[in-house]
């Protein structure tokens, strides 16, 4: 073999060898998979769950009594006023309890009590705070069922300094008010390591 075709066959074996490094490597990014940001494992509160809070709006219905049927503001001090009976606490309770206490204070008017029905029209205290490291921290009024992704992104993302592995998510509990505390590492929930976990009405990101 002369010189010549032993450097073609050398130059031909390095781009054959170069092709096969390059389909290899096609193949194997085939064969990962993407992995999304994992359903939370919590689920959203429901509508008999929700605790009503101050500046929801509250409809009370009374069966077939326009006078003391109202659409009412939830004031700073968590109480409603409604006619005959006054003042009724509503933030703390949802809309069954507030329905049943407003029922019972009917009682002593109506031998025969009207059907009561209570309906919450406007959501205004399902607040969640973000705190720390993040491009646009504030009160955030959000929906049932948000995610503590989607929150990130409404506060506009990260800062380049956040320590995105040591967010922490302060919760109170509505039943005990027992505080409690959780580490989220942002990148492990991106990558799906870790539960992308539903917020709550007073909660707390705080991104240091």
């Amino acid at each position: 073999m002369s010189l010549y075709h032993w450097v073609q066959n050398v130059k031909t074996g390095r781009r054959l060898f170069a092709c096969g490094v390059l389909l290899f490597s096609l193949c194997s990014c085939a064969q990962q998979v993407i992995q999304n940001p994992p359903a939370p494992t919590e689920r959203p509160l429901t509508s008999e769950e929700y605790l009503i809070g101050a500046e929801d709006i509250v409809e009370v219905m009374v069966w077939k009594n326009a006078d003391l049927s109202r659409v009412v503001n939830v004031r700073p001090d968590g109480k409603i006023s409604l006619p005959l009976i006054g003042e009724v606490k509503a933030a703390g309770r949802t809309s069954v309890q507030l329905q049943d206490e407003i029922t019972d204070r009917l009682k002593s008017y109506y031998k025969e009590l009207p059907p009561v029905s209570v309906i919450v029209q406007q959501v205004n205290s399902y607040a969640i705070y973000v705190i720390g490291e993040v491009k646009s921290p504030g009160k955030y009024v959000v929906k049932s069922g948000t995610t503590f992704l989607q929150v990130i992104a409404m506060a506009g993302g990260f800062n380049e300094f956040a320590a995105t592995s040591k967010i922490l998510v302060r919760s109170t509990s509505s039943k005990d008010q027992k505080e409690t505390i959780k580490n989220i590492n942002y990148k492990e929930v991106i990558a799906g390591k870790m539960h992308n976990m539903f917020l709550y009405p007073g909660d707390t990101i705080i991104i240091p």
